[in-house]
């Protein structure tokens, strides 16, 4: 039987002067990961566009 899956995408909006994006995206994965969610992948089409993160977790 092969694996099955469920997906996730979360949007990261980009604001300005509200901190490093780095550090939300990183306690949004740490809380993600504790759930189960394993980060595919992640996609920013511009500095001021939105981050979206690709996950996935077995079901």
């Amino acid at each position: 039987m092969s694996q099955r899956w469920s997906y996730k995408v979360v949007e990261m909006p980009t604001k300005l002067f509200a901190g490093k994006l780095g550090d939300r995206v990183q306690q949004e994965l740490d809380k993600l990961g504790l759930q189960g969610w394993e980060l595919v992948s992640v996609v920013q089409a511009s500095p001021v566009d939105t981050t979206r993160l690709y996950l996935k977790k077995a079901i």
